[in-house]
């Protein structure tokens, strides 16, 4: 068994969503290589920062991802998988970079309860914004909107009855 640590910096992009790991981005392992009967067992975590842009407000955004990865790596004509060593050696780059390519979230947000974007004004919303009053109401139940009215005052005027 062999452990190692070391940081890689990328060459090019990984990921094509609204979310990347940049050029230029520094890329953290920590791999534990494990001598098996079929091949090499590769497993370990990966570390670094991905920028883009929040899904709902547009703000720019950089988080950390950290990803766990494990994978059989075959010696040549022993089993049928995706990974073999190659002269005595395993090349991780497409294992980590799938892996981390996969934990990419695919509906970044810049905060949990971000609100978005106001679908009139483009205006970015606040917490304190209440998006439910300005909301427009659909023509065809504007009738409907007449009821809840009167039942709103029916019911004000039993209160006021009850109270005299």
């Amino acid at each position: 068994m062999r452990e190692h640590r070391f940081s890689v910096t990328l060459a090019e992009k990984w990921g094509e969503g609204i979310v990347t790991v940049e050029q230029g981005e520094s890329v953290d392992l920590d791999v534990r290589l494990e001598s098996v009967h079929e091949g090499i067992l590769a497993s370990g975590t990966v570390d670094s920062d991905y920028v883009g842009v929040c899904g709902r407000c547009l703000t720019d955004i950089t988080a950390p991802v950290e990803v766990e990865f494990q994978e059989l790596f075959a010696y040549p004509g022993q089993e049928e998988t995706d990974f073999e060593v190659q002269d005595d050696h395993v090349d991780l780059e497409t294992l980590v970079r799938d892996a981390v390519v996969l934990s990419l979230p695919f509906q970044p947000v810049c905060q949990p309860d971000c609100p978005g974007l106001d679908p009139s004004t483009g205006e970015k919303l606040t917490a304190s914004t209440d998006a439910e009053s300005d909301a427009p109401i659909d023509p065809r139940w504007s009738a409907l909107r007449q009821i809840t009215d009167q039942d709103a005052t029916a019911g004000s005027r039993g209160a006021e009855k009850e109270e005299s």
